[in-house]
C-alpha cells in the first residue's frame, strides 16, 4: 500500500479508514513515501505485492507513469483508494468514491484492462486530454494607472503636504476603478487556434480552418476517439468534427494540452498513439461489465 503524502496532508482521516479496511482483509505492507523520488521507489521494490496506490488522480497517473517507464505496466494491476481534491479521473474509470467502498473494490474487485495513450516523448494519458486547457477563472487584477502608473506618490513636491495626501487619494480611486482583464492559463491568449489534427496519418483539419477546442481520450478497442470544435461564427454553432485511430498528431502554432489533472507544453508537435489494454485497474465487478 503507498499512501501518498498530499492524501495523508489533505485528508488523514479518510487515509486511516482505508488503511484499516485493508489491513483487516489482506496482509499488507504499508509504504509512506515522501515525494516522487520515494514514491516511485516504493513501487519499483513491491516484489510479488500487488500495489495500491492511497491518493488523488495525481498519484494514480504518477502511479501508472512508474510502471509504464519501468515497462512493468502490462504485468502490474493497480488499484487505487481515491483520496484527496482531484478524484474525478479515478470515478470516471470507475472507482468507488469514498474510503471503505474503495478498499473493499480493492480486496473484492476484478481487474478491467484499459486502453492507453502514449505521446512520443513517453508520457501517459488515461482519461481526456483536452487542447486548449479548460479555463481557469481568475481574481481581477487591479492596475494602476495616470501618475500612480509613472511612479510613486512620493515623487510630489516636497511640502506639499496637502496635495500629496489629495494625490494619493486620488490614485487609490482610480485603482479600484480600473480593472486589468483577466488573462487565461499561460497567457494563452483568444481561445481558438490554427492547429493541423491527424488522425491514422489522415488530415482531420488543417491549419487554414480555426479551431476553438480539440479533446482525444482512449477507448476500448484500442482506437483513440477524437472530437474536433471548429471557430465558430456570431450567433452560430460549429458542428464538431469526429474521428478514431490508433495514431493523433496534433501540430502547429505552439499549444499547451490538459491531461489527468495536468498541464503539459507548450509544444509544436505531439503524437500519441494508443495501447490496447496496457494497463489493468481494479473496479467493482459491476463497474466492469
Amino acid at each position: 500500500m503507498v499512501i501518498d503524502p498530499v492524501a495523508r496532508r489533505t485528508d488523514g482521516e479518510s487515509v486511516r479508514i482505508a488503511k484499516d479496511v485493508l489491513s483487516a482483509g489482506a496482509v499488507t505492507k504499508v509504504c509512506l513515501p515522501e515525494d516522487p523520488e520515494e514514491f516511485a521507489r516504493a513501487l519499483a521494490r513491491r516484489g510479488s505485492r500487488r500495489p495500491v496506490v492511497v491518493g488523488d488522480d495525481r498519484a494514480l497517473l504518477r502511479a501508472v507513469s512508474v510502471l509504464h517507464r519501468r515497462r512493468e505496466l502490462d504485468a502490474c494491476a493497480l488499484s487505487v483508494v481515491p483520496v484527496g481534491d482531484v478524484m474525478s479521473l479515478a470515478r470516471s474509470l470507475g472507482v468507488p468514491a469514498g474510503p471503505v467502498a474503495a478498499a473493499r473494490a480493492v480486496l473484492d474487485g476484478v481487474v478491467r484492462r484499459r486502453d492507453l495513450l502514449v505521446d512520443d516523448s513517453d508520457g501517459v494519458v488515461l482519461g481526456t486530454l483536452h487542447i486548449p486547457p479548460p479555463a481557469v477563472r481568475q481574481a481581477p487584477q487591479i492596475r494602476a494607472a495616470g501618475p500612480a502608473a509613472d511612479g510613486p506618490a512620493d515623487a510630489a513636491p516636497v511640502g506639499a503636504g496637502a496635495g500629496r495626501e489629495w494625490l494619493r487619494t486620488c490614485q487609490s480611486l482610480v485603482r479600484t476603478l480600473v480593472v486589468r482583464p483577466p488573462r487565461t492559463p499561460g497567457g494563452a491568449g483568444p481561445r481558438s487556434s490554427r492547429l493541423r489534427v491527424e488522425v491514422d496519418g489522415e488530415t482531420v483539419v488543417d491549419l487554414d480552418q480555426p479551431v476553438e477546442a480539440v479533446s482525444v481520450a482512449p477507448g476500448d478497442s484500442g482506437r483513440a476517439q477524437v472530437q474536433v470544435r471548429p471557430l465558430s461564427g456570431p450567433g452560430a454553432e460549429a458542428t464538431p468534427v469526429l474521428a478514431e485511430g490508433r495514431t493523433v498528431t496534433v501540430s502547429g502554432a505552439h499549444f499547451r494540452y490538459r491531461a489527468d489533472a495536468v498541464e503539459s507544453g507548450p509544444v509544436r508537435t505531439r503524437t500519441w498513439t494508443v495501447r490496447e489494454g496496457a494497463w489493468g485497474l481494479v473496479v467493482p465487478g459491476d463497474a466492469a461489465e
